[in-house]
């Protein structure tokens, strides 16, 4: 056979391993509103740049007919290319072959890119839309899926590692994702679950829908588990490329800088009116991270779930910088059991790959009740602690309202390394609210006024609030740094993270911490 014919027979295997499933299902695909999975990958990478693995790979079951039914790449599509010129491995699941399931070979597809991406250092992206494990190879299927489980935790905080979830994905394929830094969801064409709903019905008796069960919604709002969610593949795409330009590609890098030409001392007049004089009304802490960061703009993480307390990323003066803001609208920003889970993961992905934190703080406490008690609030709570404390990332605090209790600990205090502390004059930095202080302080006094009881509850009321819960008091302990006019925080946070870009700082020799899990 001479060369010519050759090649022939190279583009002819190259056309059966493009071609997938066939146009038919991937028609079925397009009518399901979902783009095929070359098709995500050439929206998601630059123009141009997608350099395809293991793309001629066929599985190697020999039982129930499959020898006969062998397709090029089995069902995976691996490979690297760029997102805004950075070097990035993505491997993608085509569901119109054996719907997507993962054999022993695709498995080794990903395993080889994942080993890869940690010898280059650059981030992982699993484009997700697969049945699970390929059932006719039985326990070698299975041990496909152990071989990834353990490089996204060996890989874990070395790159970033992104699961976009646009289709099924279920049983223990979804541990891959669950262990990767975020995990992005489309709305009504993707769902996570353990067990589906048949098997529920049989075990349980409740009836529920896919879609009920683990679709966008349910692990964006109540579960927690999805990070994201977009309304069609286009915008989840979309999305991975915004969060990539916010992170490095490793954890020896630093993490993108932009040109700002949002002035650095840009001050905003309506921050100074931003908190309310009563104490006890709510305002939207967004208004006050939009008004403070480079263009407005802020990557909201998580935006649906545990709203009671705000992440995500936004730049200053250019640099990325990762923000935790309590949110005084919501649960009136007190901690509780999902705020405190999402706070801690959010901030060891930042501690992770070297991007600064930034922390607003309005915070009355944790939320009490038997039911967080019950949960565990205790222990969940300690997952922001230790998540704060272990954190060597250049950290800096703005105190806007109330600072109570051990909350004021946990929320990035000066007592847990904190760089910069910063308070407004409108903090309020004690124990417990003044109601509940004068409850306790002054019970004898109060008990001893008679008829004039709330007269004179009022009244220590106020001269508690005067006396001990305002910014004064940490201030002249070198608690806080400095108490600060509400318009200048943009330009002093921007100087203090100038002044801590050659910070160093590292956690005593050991194997790892045991966070309280």
């Amino acid at each position: 056979m001479n060369l010519e014919h050759k090649v022939e027979e190279l583009k002819k295997r190259n056309r059966l391993a493009e071609d997938g499933g066939g146009a038919q299902r991937r028609e079925r695909q397009h009518k399901a509103g979902k783009m095929s999975a070359r098709e995500r990958i050439e929206f998601l990478l630059d123009e141009g740049t997608f350099e395809e693995t293991d793309k001629l790979v066929t599985h190697r079951c020999t039982d129930f007919g499959m020898p006969e039914q062998k397709i090029y790449g089995d069902g995976f599509i691996t490979g690297y290319g760029r997102i805004e010129g950075r070097l990035v491995y993505v491997f993608a699941q085509d569901f119109t072959v054996f719907g997507g399931s993962l054999s022993e070979a695709n498995a080794g597809k990903i395993v080889k890119i994942m080993d890869l991406a940690a010898k280059m250092g650059a981030p992982v992206i699993g484009l997700n839309d697969s049945g699970g494990a390929r059932i006719q190879e039985g326990v070698m299927s299975l041990a496909g899926y152990a071989d990834i489980f353990l490089r996204n935790t060996l890989y874990s905080g070395v790159v970033p590692q992104i699961s976009a979830i646009m289709g099924p994905c279920a049983g223990g394929a979804v541990y891959s994702p669950a262990i990767t830094d975020f995990v992005l969801m489309v709305d009504k064409t993707s769902y996570m679950f353990i067990t589906g709903p048949d098997v529920i019905k049989t075990v349980t008796h409740e009836e529920v829908t896919k879609e009920q069960l683990g679709g966008a919604m349910t692990h964006n709002e109540t579960s927690g588990v999805a990070h994201f969610v977009a309304h069609d593949d286009a915008e989840c795409l979309s999305m991975v490329r915004e969060l990539l330009s916010f992170i490095p590609s490793n954890n020896l890098d630093e993490p993108p800088r932009r040109t700002c030409s949002d002035p650095v001392d840009r001050a905003d007049a309506a921050l100074d009116t931003m908190v309310p004089a009563q104490s006890n009304q709510p305002y939207d802490i967004k208004d006050v991270i939009h008004s403070v960061v480079d263009d407005g703009y802020f990557f909201e993480v998580q935006e649906h779930y545990a709203r009671n307390i705000v992440v995500g990323f936004a730049r200053l003066d250019g640099r990325s910088v990762g923000i935790v803001a309590n949110q005084p609208s919501v649960l009136a920003g007190t901690l509780d059991i999902n705020a405190s889970v999402k706070g801690a993961r959010f901030v060891r992905f930042c501690d992770c790959f070297n991007i600064p934190l930034v922390t607003f703080e309005d915070v009355p406490g944790f939320l009490p009740g038997t039911a967080q008690e019950y949960g565990g609030i205790i222990k969940h709570g300690a997952k922001l602690l230790f998540a704060f404390a272990e954190a060597t990332v250049p950290k800096l605090t703005v105190i806007t309202r109330k600072a109570y209790g051990g909350a004021y600990c946990v929320m990035a205090s000066k007592h847990i390394r904190t760089d910069v502390n910063y308070t407004w004059p409108s903090a309020e930095i004690a124990v417990m609210g003044p109601e509940g202080a004068v409850d306790i302080v002054y019970k004898r006094e109060l008990d001893a006024a008679g008829p004039n009881r709330e007269q004179v509850r009022r009244e220590k009321i106020e001269e508690f609030r005067e006396r001990f819960a305002n910014p004064y008091v940490v201030a002249d302990r070198g608690f806080v740094d400095a108490v600060i006019q509400p318009r200048d925080t943009r330009k002093k946070l921007i100087q203090a993270l100038a002044m801590l870009e050659t910070k160093r700082d590292k956690n005593p020799a050991k194997k790892h911490g045991n966070i309280p899990l």
